[in-house]
C-alpha cells in the first residue's frame, strides 16, 4: 500500500492582506510549497458559512460555501471593485490572527458592491450555475435573505407563516427579497468559481484536497428550515430531541452540541437520497472526505431538547453500514477516513472495519497516563496499515503545547518511548512528527503548527469554548524555504513522497 502524507491547514490561517485567509494567490503559493515538499494531501476543515461562535462545523448550510473565502483581489481583477476599497476596509490589525467581527461588517459590503456592479445576470456561467444548484440554492438564498429581514434571529424566532414556509409567505418573500436573495446566490456562483480554480490547480500539482464535513447539520440552518422532514422535529418544526455526548472524565454534564437528530426511519424510507446528494456534492468540492463523528452512524447520543445539560440523554441506533452501502451503489468506491475518535465501543469498531474506511489515530492520546502497557490503540506500533495518523488535529493542542501541558510521568512515557531523553524540549516537536511519519499508517497528516514548533496560543480551537477558536492565521514568509525542506526531507525520509 502507497505510503503518503499531507498538511492540516484551515483556509482561514492562509496568509492574506485582508484579514482572513481566502481563495487568493497566497493560496496557490502554498499548494506550490506542498508539491515542492512532497506532499500527496491539503487537508483543511469544512467550507460553508459559519453563524455565531465563527465554528465551521456550525453552518447555516451543508452545501454553500463561506462567502470569506472569495478573493478579493479576483473582483478586483475582474473590474467590480477597486484595490483602493479593499485596502480602505478596516479588516483588523492582527496579521496572525482572524478579527471575525469586523471581517463580518467589512466583507460583506465590499461583495455587495461587486454584485451590483457585476450585470450578473448577464452571465451565462451564473446563470448555468442557478439552474444546477437550484435544488438547495434557492431555499439557501432565500433563507438567508429572510434571516436578515429578521434581524438575523435563528429561523425558529421568525414570522409564523415563513418559519413554516406557507406558499403565500414564500411567494410574498421571493418577490419582496429578490435582489437580497439574487446577491447571495452570486456570493456563492463567485465562491464556487473561485474554489473550483484553486482545486484544479492542486490537482495539477498532485496535492489532492481533504475535506471535512460535519455528521450533524446547524438547526439555524438552510437545511433544518427546508427540510424539517429530515430531523426528528415536532409539528411546529421545534426540535424533540438535540446531539451530543454524555459525561465523560473531560465534563460531568457532557456536551450539549444542540444539533437536531436525524430521522433515519425517513431516510431508510426514502433510500437515503439526501445523504447520497450531501456526499455526491461533497465529491464536487473534495477529492477525500473525512466525515466528524463518524461513531454516530452506530449509535448516536439523544437529548431531549429541553435539557440544559447532556446528562439525560441516551444512545439511540444509527443506520450502520446500511447507509454507505447505499451511498457505494449510487456514487461508486468513494475515499472517505472515518472521524473514529473518542469513545469507541466494539460495534464502532466493527462498523469501521467492516466499511473499509481508514480510521483516525492520534499521538497526542498515545500517552495518556490513565492507560498502562504498550496495548493503547494510540501507541504507533499498534497502527493498522489502513489508518490515517495525525500528532494532533484541530481540537487539540499543538505538539508543542501539548507536551508542556501533561504531566510529569506522561512526558517521562512519552521520553521513554521516543527512546530520546536528550533532544530539547523547544526541537521535540519535529521528535514526534517523526515519529509519527514513520508509523505503518498509510497516511500521515501533520498540522503546519506541528512542523513549525508552534504554541498552543496557535490551536486552531478548544472544544466546548467559544471565542478565541478559528482565529489563528500563518504570518507571511512562516511557511519558509527552510521549512519547506524540512517537510520535504521527513517525508523523503519515512518514503512518504509524492513522486505523482
Amino acid at each position: 500500500m502507497k505510503r503518503e502524507s499531507g498538511v492540516l491547514l484551515p483556509i482561514t490561517s492562509l496568509p492574506s492582506p485582508y484579514g482572513i485567509g481566502c481563495f487568493s494567490k497566497e493560496a496557490y503559493e502554498f499548494v506550490d510549497q506542498l508539491s515542492k515538499a512532497g506532499q500527496s494531501y491539503w487537508q483543511i476543515l469544512p467550507l460553508g458559512p459559519t453563524s455565531y461562535g465563527d465554528s465551521p462545523y456550525q453552518s447555516f448550510s451543508t452545501f454553500a460555501g463561506n462567502p470569506y473565502f472569495i478573493s478579493l483581489d479576483d473582483l478586483v481583477e475582474e473590474g467590480v471593485l477597486t484595490k483602493e476599497e479593499c485596502e480602505e476596509a478596516d479588516f483588523g490589525d492582527e496579521p496572525d490572527s482572524v478579527d471575525y467581527a469586523k471581517i463580518y461588517e467589512g466583507r460583506f459590503a465590499l461583495l455587495r458592491k461587486a454584485y451590483e456592479r457585476s450585470h450578473i445576470t448577464e452571465n451565462k456561467d451564473f446563470l448555468r450555475f442557478q439552474e444546477e444548484n437550484s435544488w438547495w440554492l434557492s431555499d439557501y438564498a432565500l433563507f438567508m435573505a429572510v434571516k436578515s429581514r429578521f434581524d438575523e434571529k435563528p429561523w425558529t424566532e421568525w414570522a409564523e407563516d415563513i418559519r413554516l414556509r406557507w406558499s403565500n409567505a414564500m411567494d410574498y418573500y421571493r418577490r419582496e427579497l429578490y435582489y437580497d436573495i439574487e446577491f447571495h446566490q452570486y456570493m456563492q456562483f463567485q465562491f464556487m468559481e473561485q474554489w473550483k480554480r484553486l482545486k484544479a490547480y492542486a490537482n495539477s500539482k498532485g496535492i489532492r484536497i481533504v475535506g471535512d464535513i460535519p455528521i450533524y447539520v446547524a438547526m439555524d440552518s438552510a437545511d433544518a428550515w427546508a427540510n424539517p422532514q429530515l430531523f426528528q422535529l415536532d409539528r411546529e418544526n421545534r426540535p424533540l430531541a438535540v446531539a451530543g455526548c454524555p459525561p465523560d472524565g473531560f465534563s460531568a454534564t457532557g456536551q450539549l452540541w444542540g444539533n437536531p437528530l436525524y430521522n433515519w426511519e425517513y431516510h431508510k424510507n426514502t433510500g437515503y437520497s439526501w445523504w447520497i446528494s450531501r456526499l455526491a456534492y461533497c465529491y464536487r468540492l473534495y477529492d477525500v472526505v473525512r466525515i466528524d463523528h463518524f461513531r454516530g452512524f452506530d449509535q448516536y447520543y439523544s437529548i431531549p431538547a429541553d435539557e440544559q445539560t447532556a446528562v439525560t440523554g441516551h444512545w439511540e441506533e444509527g443506520p450502520g453500514l446500511d447507509l454507505f452501502q447505499k451511498v457505494r451503489q449510487a456514487l461508486g468506491h468513494k475515499e472517505i477516513i472515518a472521524e473514529d475518535l473518542g469513545y469507541v465501543t466494539d460495534s464502532v469498531r466493527r462498523m469501521v472495519t467492516d466499511s473499509g474506511f481508514p480510521g483516525m489515530k492520534v499521538l497526542e492520546f498515545a500517552f495518556d497516563s490513565r492507560d498502562s502497557g504498550s496495548a493503547s490503540d494510540y501507541l504507533p506500533h499498534n497502527y493498522p496499515e489502513n489508518c490515517v495518523v495525525y500528532t494532533g488535529t484541530h481540537d487539540n493542542e499543538t505538539i508543542a503545547g501539548w507536551y508542556q501541558s501533561i504531566l510529569p510521568q506522561e512526558r517521562q512515557k512519552a521520553r521513554d518511548y521516543l527512546c530520546d531523553h536528550f533532544t530539547p524540549e523547544k526541537e521535540l516537536h519535529l521528535s514526534f512528527v517523526s515519529l509519527a511519519m514513520r508509523s505503518q499508517a498509510r497516511m500521515c497528516i501533520i498540522p503546519l503548527q506541528d512542523y513549525l514548533g508552534l504554541p498552543n496560543s496557535c490551536r486552531i480551537n478548544t472544544p466546548s469554548t467559544v471565542g478565541e477558536n478559528w482565529k489563528w492565521r500563518l504570518l507571511p514568509g512562516q511557511m519558509s524555504e527552510d521549512v519547506i525542506k524540512l517537510i520535504g526531507d521527513m517525508t523523503l525520509r519515512y518514503g512518504r513522497w509524492n513522486w505523482r
